[in-house]
């Protein structure tokens, strides 16, 4: 006889979904001593980590909630365009956390409302989630936290993760046969530009290119690990492209909706040249880590990409940008020597 947990598990199958588990919240218990762990590693993380707290207990906010449903959903399937390769992360182009036009979008409406005809009482949040989200991944089976950090199913690491909160105790564990990093391989340390990967296991937000890209840094005209961005402009994949097991994890059988539509204004001159209103009504509401007044960001980001890839073309762009409204912009642009 088919259990309420197989039946969620197949449902989350027949709607696409890669993979899905239940687990009773009691066993995300070890969560909060690995974010403690992570803060005495790198002690000037904590502040990061601080934040993080809001994802140990959600039963403060939820009191009613006893499990998490998880699931993994793969993005490595949809096209890159050219000139969007290693300027822009893969996360944030294939983002569909609040993209409605998205099959990923409906998909998650479907299973919210599945879940409540069944009758739970059910919680998620799309954009940050609820719960440790890898944390709860792995204990339900899903994939493997490998040593760059990040969530590995079958697909590698091109999987977004979601979750509900339920309120009822059920348990439902997949398992996976991914095997262990091989025990040598140091290839996501050694490649990542900044050292924010300092060891297995072990990273330092605050160094990280995503993070100071999009909702982290703010004074990038006088960060010192700048220069080591090289053509990041929002986002950072180096460490998962460099991982032996994300080998032929990609591929373009599917175009992202309205990317290929986007993608020639995403470069580093049209950027430049973008105005408030574009910005706002086009860019903020697909890369969502940054407000609709940070357009500033947008062009410091591309001011630093020009520096570390200078070609004479971008000269005009920077001398524009000497005398441009806003003041970080115009450090950036008087910080770089032609």
């Amino acid at each position: 006889m088919q259990t309420i947990a197989q039946a969620i598990q197949d449902k989350a199958y027949e709607l696409g979904y890669e993979k899905c588990g239940i687990i009773p919240l009691s066993m995300m218990h070890e969560f909060e001593g690995k974010l403690e762990e992570r803060t005495r590693s790198v002690p000037s993380s904590s502040g990061f980590y601080e934040r993080q707290k809001r994802l140990i207990d959600p039963t403060k906010t939820y009191p009613w909630a006893k499990s998490i449903v998880v699931v993994a959903e793969r993005y490595g399937q949809y096209k890159l365009p050219s000139t969007l390769a290693g300027h822009i992360g893969r996360p944030y182009l294939y983002d569909a956390r609040i993209n409605e036009k998205t099959e990923e979008f409906q998909r998650g409406l479907l299973l919210d409302a599945y879940l409540k005809s069944l009758g739970f009482q059910t919680a998620t949040e799309r954009k940050f989630g609820l719960v440790g989200l890898r944390w709860a991944a792995m204990k339900a089976g899903l994939g493997i936290i490998r040593r760059n950090n990040f969530f590995y199913t079958d697909s590698g690491s091109w999987v977004t993760l979601y979750a509900w909160l339920i309120d009822e105790e059920m348990t439902l564990v997949e398992t996976n046969t991914l095997p262990s990093c091989p025990e040598k391989c140091q290839r996501c340390i050694t490649a990542c530009p900044t050292k924010s990967l300092s060891a297995p296991y072990t990273m330092n937000p605050m160094r990280c290119i995503s993070f100071l890209t999009t909702f982290g840094g703010r004074d990038l005209p006088h960060e010192p690990l700048a220069k080591s961005f090289g053509a990041c402009i929002y986002g950072c994949d180096i460490c998962q492209e460099v991982c032996p097991m994300n080998h032929k994890k990609l591929s373009d059988e599917k175009e992202f909706p309205e990317l290929l539509a986007l993608a020639p204004f995403l470069t580093p001159e049209r950027i430049m040249e973008m105005d408030e209103d574009f910005y706002r009504e086009h860019i903020q509401p697909k890369f969502f880590y940054l407000s609709p007044d940070d357009l500033w960001k947008w062009k410091v980001n591309v001011l630093c990409f020009m520096q570390n890839n200078y070609q004479e073309s971008f000269r005009p762009y920077i001398l524009e940008a000497r005398s441009a409204s806003h003041e970080k912009v115009r450090e950036m642009a008087n910080s770089i020597i032609f």
